[in-house]
């Protein structure tokens, strides 16, 4: 089994949550108005007000032929209106 997490704007989830049914997951968890800080720049609630945004994070489980979909869907996606993706083995309890 492997979990997906995805931080991406809240703008594109939609494109996202299309992406990630097209791929057939079994299912999602979304939690929006994500906060924090990447190599770059830091997300905080401050930015929802200016009109800029907020993130949203995005964990998915599924069997690894299903992420071979998702990367194939997604990878575009990511690549134009940016987001990361990490991938990592899941064992259930």
């Amino acid at each position: 089994m492997k979990r997906l997490d995805l931080i991406i704007s809240e703008r594109e989830l939609d494109t996202i949550i299309s992406a990630l049914e097209k791929a057939e997951v079994p299912g999602y968890t979304i939690t929006k108005h994500a906060t924090g800080r990447g190599p770059q720049t830091i997300v905080s609630e401050d930015m929802e007000l200016t009109g800029l945004g907020a993130n949203a994070h995005v964990i998915v489980f599924c069997e690894e032929n299903i992420l071979e979909k998702v990367k194939s869907n997604l990878g575009s996606t990511l690549s134009y209106y940016g987001g990361v993706a990490y991938v990592s083995d899941a064992t259930e309890l």
